[in-house]
């Protein structure tokens, strides 16, 4: 068995990002320190001190691999030996055609997976500043709630203003206050997914009379104010808060979260409804569901007040309120190298929604290649960057030189990442057109893009975990 490495990786921030880095890097032999300052130090958004909690919903979105880039980055982290998302398929709910999660099982499932490895340790501080250059390599991945003494830091070694967005968490309803003689329980399209049946969401309909209200009280409804220091931070367009959308337009939430296509009220079949709220199950006991698409900044007391209008939810009792948080990242196209090491100062490296992704999969994918790039620097093993006709390949030269530093915002992995390619034209004798020819399109990129990174991770030199671990020390005496 080959000698694990005596230089150890510094990992700041224990979640999606950090743990999977974490797990990469020590499966390679590399002994990590992984640092979290909860419970020492909270944040607005975090609820427990668990290595990767999920903050905001329990879904990791499509697991479709033939027809969705989500679905595409899911099957490729699996063939890299992902810890997320390993554990997530262990502790999955049913979610229709989506990867959804147990968020306390999963968390609990992470956290249990790296303090049983002989090459990781835990360390439970808070880093408030960043090594010189010269220490022992950094990966940071602190995420959208860094504080704010570690983002002053980072600002002041990027020499860049931070660039920030408002992320919005969608409120948790328990179970056995939803009222089904109203609500009733169908997927879109009765499309059965992972552990699912076909009837995995809960369904709220509401009459136009019902949705004129609704718009209205979402618009007026008491909004959380904004400190000084985050007037003018702009929204993420994928995380919109609902009652944004609803400013946006009559109909935008009726085309948006609250479509009323793909399903049919089992208590009134011949009356379509003019809206839809879907709720999804949160827990694996199936006694909890969120809200999709109903990440929020009213008021607790408006958002009771406002949600228990909804046909169904008149007696609701919630788990969690939502709730609004400031994101942080980093303008990576100008700061960051192919690698996700800071470009002035490349003993650091980058890793999760600081870099400018966005999403828990997302997160964690770069968080992998993090951890693979540090464990190559320090095993001394040459690696190259994973090919861009890939999921991972495409987001990773997306936010390291593809999108435009000058306009750069956090983005999802999605085909339009993906280099081009000339799908079939033909099928089964018949000429495509129209939607077919888009989904033969897509089709292509997914399968073009697991041949290559099924490749490109055999060729990854392994280095079996050694029996060396090492007590860690204060990153920050260094």
């Amino acid at each position: 068995m080959a000698k694990a490495p005596h230089t150890p990786l510094h990992i700041i921030g224990g979640g999606l990002a950090g743990s999977e880095a974490a797990w990469q890097a020590a499966h390679r032999g590399v002994p990590v320190i992984l640092y979290e300052m909860r419970p020492l130090r909270g944040t607005p958004a975090h609820q427990t001190e668990g290595l990767a909690e999920l903050v905001c919903s329990n879904s990791f979105r499509s697991d479709d691999a033939q027809n969705n880039a989500v679905g595409v980055l899911h099957a490729e982290m699996r063939l890299c030996n992902s810890l997320i998302l390993r554990t997530a398929d262990t502790n999955k709910v049913p979610a229709g055609g989506a990867l959804a999660v147990d968020r306390d099982a999963f968390s609990q499932a992470v956290q249990s997976a790296l303090e049983a490895h002989p090459l990781i340790t835990i360390a439970r501080e808070e880093m408030t500043h960043l090594p010189q250059e010269g220490s022992e390599p950094v990966i940071i991945a602190t995420g959208p709630l860094t504080s704010p003494s570690l983002s002053r830091a980072i600002g002041a070694m990027t020499g860049e203003d931070e660039l920030a967005f408002f992320d919005a968490i969608a409120p948790i309803v328990h179970k056995d206050t939803i009222n089904f003689d109203i609500a009733w329980f169908q997927s879109r399209y009765d499309k059965v997914g992972p552990e699912g049946d076909g009837a995995d969401y809960i369904n709220c309909p509401l009459s136009r009379e019902q949705y004129e209200t609704f718009i209205d009280d979402l618009t007026t409804g008491e909004k959380t104010t904004f400190k000084d220091w985050e007037e003018g931070t702009p929204y993420f367009d994928g995380c919109l808060p609902i009652e944004v959308m609803a400013e946006r337009g009559f109909e935008t939430l009726r085309f948006g979260p609250m479509k009323p296509v793909g399903l049919t009220n089992v208590h009134a079949p011949d009356t379509k409804p003019y809206a839809i709220v879907q709720l999804r199950q949160d827990n694996k006991l199936g006694t909890l569901y969120n809200m999709v698409g109903f990440q929020t900044k009213l008021k607790h007391g408006a958002q009771t007040r406002i949600f228990r209008k909804i046909p169904g939810l008149e007696n609701a009792a919630f788990a969690r309120l939502g709730g609004l948080h400031r994101n942080t990242f980093l303008n990576s196209p100008k700061l960051l190298d192919d690698r996700l090491r800071l470009r002035s100062a490349p003993h650091l490296t980058f890793a999760g929604q600081m870099t400018g992704v966005e999403g828990y999969v997302e997160s964690a994918a770069i968080g992998l290649l993090a951890g693979l790039f540090c464990a190559s620097d320090i095993s001394d093993i040459p690696l190259t960057p994973p090919p861009p006709a890939t999921a991972m390949g495409a987001l990773l030269e997306h936010i390291t030189g593809g999108a435009d530093a000058r306009t750069f915002q956090p983005m999802n992995i999605n085909f339009g990442l993906f280099p081009p390619i000339d799908p079939p034209k033909m099928m089964h004798g018949k000429r495509l057109r129209g939607k077919e020819k888009g989904r033969a399109r897509k089709q292509a990129l997914a399968a073009r893009a697991l041949h290559d990174m099924a490749a490109w991770i055999h060729a990854v030199p392994l280095q079996p975990p050694g029996q060396h671990r090492r007590d860690h020390s204060q990153l920050a005496a260094r």
